[in-house]
């Protein structure tokens, strides 16, 4: 394959990938106190090492309330921030960009860390209140949220703002608004969830309000030159619920507005009821149908394994970079498998020179 459009370049407002391979937001649970720590340089650095165009951090919540567990990220100190400058330069040293996925996990936070079973963690126990669109949990066995009001919508959109100018001082490339997997923006998003009848909810319009305001928050602190994220679930995989038509007229409305640059595109979460068939490449006709029904870049994730499966993607227009999680987890020097077996040419690490006839 003479010119493989998986290593070719990508630019996006004024930085450009080397590749369209992204490391996908992984969460790590080893924060302390929210800030980063060794392990997330290491986890990080390796796949910057390994060849990826795009680096994404794990998911950093606003607040502390705002986190799933305790062991998670947090953008919302002096702290964090310094630590997540540390790890962009690095990023930055082996020629990938560095990204930021920022979010809030709304009525599925104050659990356990997932090796730990996600069991919900009740105030009395060292956890938070939690709050949501509603007052309903997201099962029976999750702790009950607080419905939001104006003063807490307002505050959670303050966060992002704040937590996207920390972002900026740390010397991110790209800035993602988590808005998926059932978390605080899926959940106004979603009709399962959100059943408010003031502003915020109703029909589709009125339930992306909140979204819409976090984008205008966030474009206040991220520089206009840089580029802005947005990762959506693209059907709820729920009868009832958010459906591919309906995120492609959400990125209508999001693409007319002109701040955001890519849709990264996942999918589930907000209802554990969800019925999943898992295949690879299972969630690429998400990225596919918003790409060529709305005219918004996307970015295609679940389960691509292959540099042929990641290049059939790009070749037929179905998105514009790839995102791999549990793929580059397994393998960090996926990238420069991949360019090898594509017949691309790529710049290895001077310190792995030696391995490049391997």
């Amino acid at each position: 394959m003479a010119d493989p459009i998986l290593f070719r370049p990508l630019t996006l407002r004024s930085v450009t990938a080397r590749n369209r391979i992204v490391l996908a937001p992984m969460a790590q649970y080893s924060g302390i106190d929210g800030v980063p720590q060794d392990w997330h340089l290491a986890n990080l650095a390796a796949r910057a090492v390994g060849g990826a165009g795009i680096v994404f951090t794990e998911v950093a919540y606003i607040a502390p309330e705002a986190r799933i567990s305790t062991g998670c990220l947090g953008i919302w100190n002096d702290a964090q921030e310094a630590a997540f400058a540390r790890i962009v330069d690095f990023v930055h040293g082996q020629g990938s960009l560095a990204a930021i996925q920022v979010g809030h996990a709304g009525r599925k936070g104050s659990t356990t860390k997932a090796w730990e079973g996600g069991r919900p963690v009740s105030p009395a126990d060292g956890g938070w209140p939690l709050m949501a669109p509603t007052d309903a949990p997201w099962s029976p066995a999750s702790t009950v949220p607080r419905a939001m009001d104006g003063a807490d919508i307002a505050a959670a959109v303050a966060g992002f703002a704040a937590a996207a100018a920390r972002c900026r001082r740390a010397g991110f490339d790209i800035f993602e608004i988590h808005a998926a997997h059932g978390y605080l923006i899926n959940e106004f998003l979603s009709p399962l969830v959100n059943t408010r009848t003031d502003a915020y909810g109703g029909d589709p319009v009125r339930r992306s309000r909140f979204l819409m305001e976090v984008i205008d928050a966030v474009r206040g602190e991220w520089p206009e030159e840089r580029p802005l994220f947005i990762r959506l679930s693209c059907s709820d995989w729920v009868a009832g619920g958010i459906t591919i038509d309906d995120t492609v007229e959400l990125c209508r409305r999001i693409r007319t507005r002109g701040d955001v640059d890519l849709i990264d595109c996942s999918s589930g979460g907000v209802d554990p009821r969800q019925q999943i068939a898992f295949f690879p490449g299972y969630q690429v006709p998400f990225a596919d149908a918003i790409r060529n029904r709305a005219g918004i870049a996307t970015g295609a994730v679940g389960m691509i394994q292959s540099p042929h499966q990641a290049e059939e993607v790009l070749a037929n227009g179905r998105a514009d970079l790839i995102f791999l999680g549990r793929t580059l987890l397994a393998d960090p020097h996926w990238p420069l498998r991949a360019a090898r077996a594509l017949g691309a040419e790529v710049r290895w690490a001077e310190q792995y020179h030696r391995a490049t006839t391997f």
